[in-house]
């Protein structure tokens, strides 16, 4: 019955975004588990060839209907818009050895100008013989030296439970060629709280701009095609549970 279900949900999930080329938020269910995604470009208006900087806004929320525990999130990948580009060549990098052990307040000191994004993330710890408790981290996001040549992000994270423990996080960007997108990455989950920690929540908006030879440059930089930019995601768990999204943000070139 399992499977059946999450092809529906998949199919939801598409008819819910192109209802409209303005969709940009999706709520999906399988079972108890509920999952929400929302990304957003900004600014909308942005030219129409070339780029210009922007930064992107996204949340992603994992829960349940019945206040169940969730699904173990393991693993995000995306597929994302062909109409733009990483600049990561165009600032500092700062390396994961610089970053172990390091709190976040820490991490930003050391690492101050390749800071190219910061958020939030949750997560729900389930230690047995004990209620259930959140957690929250400061995520901040570094423009890290290319990994055979292609442009890296580390994510860095903190927890205190059961004991202080720096989280990093490689992100590697890939080029595609062909059809909407441009652009690939896959996030794999660290284990949380000595892995009985459940993410449940991760906020990110990442977009850093610098000055260079007089022009303001951007870390993501877009241009506007069609009325919209576009993501594809998909959010796998440990059950073999999968939530597919496509999420679009509108644009618009000046008149």
């Amino acid at each position: 019955m399992k499977a059946p279900f999450r092809k529906a949900a998949a199919l939801a999930a598409v008819l819910v975004v192109g209802a409209s080329a303005t969709a940009y938020a999706l709520t999906a269910e399988i079972g108890p588990t509920v999952v929400s995604a929302t990304v957003t470009v900004e600014p909308r208006e942005l030219p129409k060839s070339g780029g210009a900087p922007v930064s992107l806004r996204s949340v992603t929320r994992v829960g349940t209907k019945d206040g169940s525990t969730p699904p173990v999130l393991q693993e995000l990948q995306f597929l994302i818009d062909k109409h733009g580009r990483i600049n990561n060549k165009a600032f500092p990098v700062c390396s994961p050895a610089k970053l172990e052990g390091t709190t976040p307040s820490q991490a930003r000191k050391r690492c101050a100008t390749a800071l190219v994004g910061k958020g939030v993330g949750k997560a729900l710890v389930t230690t047995p013989g004990k209620a259930p408790f959140r957690i929250t981290s400061p995520l901040s996001f570094f423009n890290a030296p290319p990994t055979g040549g292609k442009p890296t992000m580390i994510v860095h994270g903190y927890e205190t439970v059961p004991a202080p423990k720096t989280l990093l996080v490689p992100i590697v960007i890939e080029r595609v060629a062909g059809g909407r997108y441009g652009f690939r990455t896959r996030v794999e989950m660290p284990e949380i709280a000595g892995g009985d920690g459940l993410p449940i929540l991760a906020e990110a908006t990442i977009g850093a701009t610098r000055k260079r030879g007089g022009k303001e440059i951007g870390y993501i930089e877009a241009y506007c095609a069609g009325g919209r930019l576009q993501v594809e995601g998909s959010l796998n768990f440990a059950n073999g549970d999968n939530f597919p999204a496509t999420l679009t943000s509108p644009c618009h070139v000046p008149r």
